[in-house]
């Protein structure tokens, strides 16, 4: 896989996160509302900079899908929860990928940023710590 390919699949993935967030998010209430806020917000932020990292190489930025499907109802907190969960753990992998893949020194340092929040956020909602974050 090639570098422009990894920031291709992080985008994708990170598209598919923000609309998953945002509607686990629709079903939680107080702190956890807060925290799958702050997490999507985190989710448009990477986004916005491999949207960024793209266009600086000369790429057009995969665009978001309409819609996703998701592999579950979202009914309540505890679905939104388990959605979340899945999403992080989902995400890893990519920019595992994305650390493998990448040329530039501060594109790595990007992926390796990113797979650490979404194994520390994996925790924050209820994972399992892993050995090797990211490795599929």
């Amino acid at each position: 896989m090639s570098q422009v390919e990894a920031l291709q699949a992080a985008l994708a993935g990170e598209h598919a996160a923000m609309y998953g967030v945002g509607v686990a998010g629709g079903k939680l209430r107080g702190a956890r509302f807060s925290a799958a806020t702050n997490l999507y917000d985190q989710h448009r932020r990477s986004r916005d900079r491999l949207s960024n990292l793209l266009v600086a190489a000369g790429e057009t930025p995969v665009a978001a899908e309409a819609a996703y499907d998701l592999p579950q109802a979202v009914t309540n907190a505890a679905t939104a929860t388990a959605l979340i969960l899945l999403i992080e753990k989902r995400i890893a992998p990519v920019y595992g990928d994305l650390v493998e893949a990448a040329e530039d020194t501060a594109i790595r340092t990007f992926a390796i940023d990113s797979l650490l929040a979404a194994s520390s956020a994996q925790l924050a909602w209820g994972g399992a710590p892993a050995a090797f974050p990211g490795d599929a």
